[in-house]
This record gives C-alpha cells, sequence and structure tokens, in this order.
C-alpha cells in the first residue's frame, strides 16, 4: 500500500528534524545529564515537527540503550513507538477527547506503571481543545505525576493553554523552517525518488507551505502525482495555484505606467485563463510584502524572503521603481483586497475596482508636496492670481494715536486659489469626501475671518 512522502520520510532521529536545533540540543542535553521533564509544551505552528519530537523523545526515553538522544531504531520499543503500537506510548488527539471524563480516564491510568518500557509518555495532540473543566481535573496529576510519567502536550495556540498548566510545563516553541532548509529537505527526496526537478520548481513548493514542511512535502506528492517523475514549474504553479513573477509583474508594469486600462485587460485574462482570483488576490499581497522588504532590506532578503536568488534579483529590479512609500501603500490596498474577496458574490468587480484603485492611489502627492503647494500658492503675486504681499504699515509720528485698522479684504470664492486647486485635484482622483473636506475648512475659514474682520471695525 502506498504511504505519502510526509509519513515515510519523517524523522527518527534528532539529527533528521529539519531546523529547531534550540528544540534539539536542550532536550539531547536533559537527556544526556538525566534532567527529564514531567512535562513538555511543544507550541508552533503546523507542520513543523511537534508530533515528531514528542515521538522521537519517547523513543530516546524507552529504547533498552536508553535514556539517550541516539535512540538504536531496532529494539522492539523503538520499532512499536515509530509504529504507533506501542502501549507504553498513548498518543490522544485532544479535538476529539476534549471532556472532564476523557481526563478523569487518563488520570486513572497514570496511577499503574508501564506494561514493558522505562517511561509511560502521554502525547496530547491539539492540546489547546482541552475545556476549561478537563485542564482542571488534570492540574494536580500535571503537578505531581508519579515518577514514570511524562505528558507532551502540542498545540498551534499556546495562548489557549491555562497558566496553571503552562507553569508545570517546560515550553518550547517551534519556528517556521527556513527556506533553503525546506528546499534542501525536498530536493534530497526528490532525489531518493528518482523526481527530476529543479530550483525553480522547489521554490514554488516551498512557497506553498509558507514554512510547513508538511505542506511543502504534501505539495510535492500532489506534484509528482499530477506531472509524473519530471516537475516542471508552470504546470505545478497551475496545479497549486500559485502565480510566476512574470504574471505579477503585469500589475507592477501597469501601476508604473500609471495605466489603469491595463488593470482591467489583467482581470479579464484571469477570468478568461480559469485562474482563482482570491489565489491571485493572495499572491500579490505576498509579492507587494517581497517587493517592500527588498525595498527597505535588500541585505536581508535571501533570509527572510522565501524566493531563489533569480527571483529575489527580479524583485529588486523592480522594487527599484517605486519608492517605500508606494510600495507600503499598495500592499495595504492589496491585503484590503484579499480580505474583501473573501466574502465577495462578485469576486471579479472587486478585483477590478482594487487595482483602479492602485492606479489613483499611485497618482496622489505626498502630503508634505501638497501643503508645500498650498503654502506656496497663496503668496503668490498678482500675475498669478494671487494677493499682493500686505505691506508694511508706515511709522506714526510721535504724539498722534493710531486709527483702528482698515479691514483687510478677503479673497473672493471665485478666486483660483491654493485651495481650490487642490480641491479640483482631488476631485479628478476620486476623492469626493476628502475634496468636500477641504472646501468647507476653506469657506469656514473664510466666513470666520469676515466676522472677526467686521468686528474689529
Amino acid at each position: 500500500m502506498y504511504q505519502v512522502i510526509a509519513r515515510k520520510y519523517r524523522p527518527q532521529t534528532f539529527q533528521e528534524v529539519v531546523n529547531q536545533e534550540h528544540v534539539k540540543t536542550t532536550l539531547e542535553n536533559a537527556i544526556a545529564q538525566q534532567r527529564i521533564a514531567h512535562g513538555y509544551i511543544f507550541s508552533g505552528q503546523r507542520g513543523t515537527g511537534k508530533t515528531t519530537v514528542a515521538r522521537i523523545l519517547a523513543r530516546c526515553l524507552n529504547c533498552v540503550e536508553g535514556p539517550t538522544s541516539t535512540p538504536c531504531g531496532v529494539c522492539a520499543s523503538c520499532r512499536e513507538i515509530t509504529a504507533g503500537g506501542t502501549v507504553d506510548v498513548i498518543e490522544i488527539d485532544a479535538a476529539s477527547n476534549r471532556g472532564i471524563n476523557e481526563m478523569r480516564e487518563l488520570r486513572e491510568n497514570v496511577r499503574f506503571q508501564p506494561a514493558r518500557d522505562r517511561y509511560k509518555v502521554f502525547i496530547i495532540d491539539e492540546a489547546h481543545q482541552i475545556t476549561s473543566e478537563a485542564f482542571n481535573a488534570l492540574l494536580k496529576t500535571i503537578e505531581e505525576p508519579p515518577p514514570w510519567v511524562v505528558f507532551i502536550l502540542c498545540t498551534t495556540e499556546a495562548h489557549k493553554i491555562p497558566a496553571t498548566i503552562a507553569s508545570r510545563c517546560q515550553h518550547f516553541s517551534f519556528r517556521s523552517v527556513d527556506f533553503v532548509d525546506l528546499t534542501a529537505r525536498m530536493a534530497w527526496i526528490c532525489a531518493q525518488e528518482g523526481i527530476e526537478t529543479d530550483t525553480e520548481v522547489l521554490a514554488v513548493l516551498a512557497q506553498a507551505g509558507e514554512g510547513s514542511v508538511r505542506d511543502s512535502l504534501s505539495a510535492l506528492d500532489q506534484a509528482i502525482a499530477c506531472c509524473g517523475n519530471r516537475l516542471n514549474a508552470a504546470d505545478v504553479r497551475l496545479l497549486l495555484g500559485v502565480f510566476s513573477l512574470e504574471s505579477l509583474d503585469q500589475v507592477t508594469q501597469a501601476l508604473a505606467e500609471s495605466n489603469a486600462a491595463r488593470m482591467l485587460e489583467i482581470v479579464d485574462e484571469l477570468e478568461r485563463n480559469g485562474h482563482n482570483l482570491q489565489h491571485f488576490a493572495r499572491e500579490l499581497s505576498r509579492y507587494f510584502r517581497n517587493l517592500l522588504v527588498t525595498r527597505i532590506a535588500a541585505a536581508s532578503a535571501p533570509r527572510i524572503i522565501a524566493a531563489s536568488e533569480a527571483q529575489r534579483q527580479k524583485l529588486a529590479e523592480t522594487a527599484a521603481q517605486f519608492s517605500e512609500e508606494d510600495l507600503t501603500r499598495y500592499l495595504q490596498l492589496s491585503l484590503d483586497l484579499f480580505h474583501d474577496l473573501q466574502a465577495s458574490l462578485q469576486p471579479r468587480f472587486h478585483l477590478e475596482m482594487g487595482l483602479v484603485r492602485m492606479v489613483h492611489a499611485g497618482r496622489l502627492l505626498p502630503i508634505e508636496q501638497a501643503l508645500e503647494e498650498l503654502k506656496g500658492g497663496g503668496s503668490r503675486g498678482p500675475g498669478s492670481g494671487g494677493q499682493e504681499p500686505a505691506k508694511s504699515p508706515a511709522p506714526i509720528p510721535s504724539g498722534r494715536t493710531s486709527s483702528p485698522p482698515a479691514p483687510r479684504a478677503v479673497p473672493p470664492v471665485s478666486d483660483a486659489s491654493a485651495s481650490q486647486r487642490l480641491h479640483a485635484h482631488l476631485t479628478q482622483q476620486g476623492f469626493t469626501h476628502l475634496a468636500d473636506a477641504v472646501e468647507n475648512s476653506r469657506m469656514a475659514l473664510a466666513a470666520g475671518e469676515v466676522q472677526v474682520t467686521t468686528t474689529k471695525t
């Protein structure tokens, strides 16, 4: 019977685990020093090795040569733990065994010594789903268990574990796997399976996994089932719904040219070719994020951008065309667009509007420049449609009292002032509400100036 790659190549020793050096080193040292805790919490995103490390730890504790950080793998205990058939290593799915009755049964089971092995290990997966009452029933047992019991709680949501439980366990946070290590692991597996591939295909699979080894290997299994023993990047992208940089570059080219019509053509091409528009919006958000990171921290790009060397070079060339402010604005708009598409009944309309809005956002002036133009427009001479600068009053001869100052003329509403030009510009770009706010502020200021002048008179 066929066994999926993620299970076939599941690590059996600490050395085979990808990344997680901080976890492996601590556990190996604890075993070597015989400082084995009675409770552990393994937390982290899916597919990073929490349950795998829990099983390896159980093998290390119960191997006939142990406790040892390098289990033999051939004794009855090692073989049964690997196969999941030993009575002294109990794996519990907390998603379906989360109630107080199940925890009471577990508490009774803890009282009995192991049937054969050195330790009785309880691996509780998805531990955050246990109810509060069930955790309370388990609290005393986790705090003071028998010397032959070890609890390992695996969870993707460590914040849901009660503090009373967490304080009685050692907590290990599993990190997402680095892009380079993930592609190297898949390259080795492909070599073992006789699969022809290249760096671009591996990069696509690693991006689909988003730091999860299991997700990446599941995508690899799916790609092999679809494409056979020779994987092609274009076919794998089409299978996984991942878009190439060339297709995403069309959006940035339209932004650089301020071409809204091209945006509509891009959406039409996606629709006619049967692409998922939500997937496109998701990939567009990731694309703008990578552009922004490349623009801000080019030196750190190889470490924080999941892309091959050729892809990072292409990202650097594209990011150089835009400022950090523009890329930040585009990233926020793309995230809003992806959020809107999640519940949209008309995804095409939302995508068209979102892409056109990006074009309009690219035409906006920085606030500093707009304020500078507003300031400069109000102090121009009469030849430019503004008011003449006020002249200094003549000195008052001694012995004479000054008369009340003459009221200052208020610019007529029809005057082509800087604020009116800003109002017209905002209206043209579609920001009607902001334009109205600017106009209302100008009218209020004008009315206030007239009132103050009348009072003085």
